[in-house]
């Protein structure tokens, strides 16, 4: 999945622009690079390369790879460019907007068009796991999804399991949450159902949290 352009375009030169430098346990830097006429957007982990974190950063970008292999036709995420040494993931570049920065672009039909685009993303046995606004973009009025990193393929009897169940629930709640804080609208009675998280996944979200924020910051 390696070709050269793709190589000479993922070393962060001086034209390279940094969208995130990653400080914590296993974070990629991103950043966007020219890639012929065009650019890219690369997750790049190669600074865990000779070391005992290898095996994981590989792992992560062959996960976010397959996902978006599997999502080529579903048009709401990046294009996949290709996979560099293991260690770094190149991909489509989305001139948009995150989600709520611009005013203009915040609409009930960006959010009708965000859920369908949640709704199609679990029937084909996907939950994103990470929806939040800075990894929703707006492009030409059409919601755009990224960071797929934490997204989890669910087979049939995961998705069937109260465990799935919760992960689209979660997905979708967090677009209801957006919606209502960007645009005033509220809740549909459905919708406010989906809200109402079990006390046992409030609990795991908080330890996870915790755990989380008191990772060590990569050196």
């Amino acid at each position: 999945m390696t070709t050269c352009s793709l190589c000479t375009a993922s070393e962060p030169g001086a034209g390279a622009r940094i969208l995130k430098r990653g400080t914590r346990f296993l974070e990629p830097d991103v950043y966007v690079a020219r890639l012929g006429a065009q650019q890219a957007v690369f997750k790049d982990y190669r600074r865990y390369r000779r070391t005992p974190l290898s095996p994981l950063a590989r792992l992560l970008v062959r996960r976010e790879a397959r996902i978006l292999e599997r999502l080529s036709g579903w048009g709401y995420a990046p294009a996949l460019l290709g996979t560099i040494g293991g260690l770094v993931l190149g991909m489509e570049f989305i001139d948009g907007k995150v989600l709520g920065r611009d005013v203009a672009m915040v609409s009930d039909e960006v959010f009708r068009r965000l859920k369908g685009a949640v709704a199609a993303l679990h029937a084909a046995g996907i939950a994103h796991n990470d929806l939040h606004g800075s990894n929703i973009l707006v492009s030409g009025g059409m919601p755009r999804v990224v960071d797929f990193a934490s997204a989890l393929p669910m087979p049939a009897w995961l998705a069937r399991s109260t465990f799935g169940r919760q992960l689209r629930r979660s997905d979708l709640a967090n677009v209801v949450k957006l919606q209502s804080r960007l645009t005033g609208t509220p809740p549909s009675p459905a919708e406010a159902d989906v809200l109402a998280e079990p006390r046992w996944v409030r609990a795991i979200r908080g330890a996870w949290k915790r755990l989380y924020r008191r990772s060590p910051a990569s050196t």
